[in-house]
């Protein structure tokens, strides 16, 4: 029986040693891979929050000064809602860029980190959020638009400090995320 075994053994070991270290090998160069793929992931979200921060503060400023002149002709009926629009250069809305997070958040999402992967989750809901406010905004601005009531032009500086709102929380949250 003796003599069976060992040349078992000497044929197994091997065929063992050979399969165990060709894992270790896979799972190293799979290690590296998802390593090399996060890191890419996270540069390209990195960008995409940096340059979503800069059109929201970008557009930040137009909005404001539609407020303005909202603020500074809502008691003026000779002035419609259009006039104001037209003297303030219209409405801006910023661009929310997550196409990066939306990657990654239906393939890899277990390798990143919690904390990154919270603040996207709300990022992306605050998005979603100012979508829909935009929208209501636009569909209360357009058959409105000869108005030139105060009631309607007060409801319409609510609507876009309510949007500004939301704006700087999508900031704030991209603040946790991106490292300068």
């Amino acid at each position: 029986m003796k003599k069976v075994i060992k040349p078992f053994l000497k044929e197994i070991v091997p065929i063992i040693l050979g399969i165990l270290i060709a894992l270790y090998i896979n799972n190293w160069n799979e290690s590296t891979k998802d390593e090399k793929y996060i890191n890419q992931i996270l540069s390209s979200i990195n960008r995409e929050l940096k340059d979503t921060n800069e059109d929201i503060e970008k557009e930040l400023s137009f909005q404001k000064t539609l407020i303005d002149s909202l603020d500074f002709y809502k008691n003026d009926d000779r002035v419609s809602i259009f006039d104001v629009m037209m003297k303030a250069d219209g409405i801006h809305m910023p661009s929310i860029k997550l196409s990066s997070w939306q990657a990654i958040s239906r393939s890899k999402i277990e390798l990143m980190e919690y904390d990154k992967i919270s603040a996207l989750t709300t990022i992306e809901e605050q998005k979603e959020l100012l979508e829909s406010k935009t929208e209501h905004l636009m569909n209360f601005l357009y058959p409105n638009i000869k108005q030139t009531e105060i009631d309607n032009k007060e409801l319409i500086i609510l609507m876009l400090r309510d949007i500004i709102v939301t704006e700087r929380g999508i900031i704030e949250e991209i603040k946790k995320i991106v490292k300068d």
